[in-house]
């Protein structure tokens, strides 16, 4: 790919983010997402072919986002418990946890069971998530705890999501404190 067409993908997947925060998943067109970045449905036609491609682009970048953020926040941990909080930190780096792009990934995950290529990539990232949390809780807790403090802090990330998603403000920094509050709680 070019970079000319990288670099208005992005401008579209933004403008994207944006329309689908305002309009939402169900009711954005194509016109919409066009008017927002001052572009043509038919250059976002061009681009992406349709607007599920479009969707699925969106979506397939905030992923990578939550991947960036959680190798990040993980290369400098040493401990399970730092490797734990920096898993569930990253759900809420400043680059991800927005209102337009939580609002996005809330209307995503709510559409996913009637969109085969979002439900694909709901069931990757979400037993991806939990793998990863499962992974560095058992070996924090006793073996039969494990299950329920990784189900509350998967839970917990996507209360606050929700939240985010209905809010016109994220405090990302505060969000952060608090899910390191929880892990300690749960993981004294």
């Amino acid at each position: 790919m070019s970079r000319i067409r990288d670099i208005r993908n992005e401008e579209l997947i933004t403008a994207a983010i944006r329309a689908v925060h305002r309009h939402g998943y169900a009711q954005v067109t194509m016109s919409d997402i066009a008017q927002e970045a001052n572009a043509s449905a038919a250059s976002i036609n061009y681009y992406f072919g349709t607007k599920e491609k479009l969707m699925e682009a969106t979506m397939r970048r905030l992923l990578r986002l939550l991947k960036t953020a959680t190798l990040d926040r993980l290369h400098p941990a040493k401990t399970a418990r730092d490797r734990l909080t920096a898993i569930v930190t990253a759900n809420f780096d400043d680059r991800l946890f927005t209102p337009a792009q939580c609002s996005l990934w809330v209307q995503f995950w709510s559409n996913a069971p009637y969109a085969p290529i979002l439900s694909r990539l709901h069931r990757i990232n979400r037993a991806r998530v939990q793998s990863h949390l499962h992974a560095e809780v058992k070996q924090l807790c006793p073996p039969q705890n494990a299950a329920a403090i990784t189900t509350t802090l998967q839970a917990y990330m996507d209360g606050i999501w929700l939240e985010a998603a209905q809010s016109e403000t994220c405090a990302p920094a505060a969000a952060r404190m608090d899910a390191k509050k929880l892990v300690t709680r749960l993981l004294p």
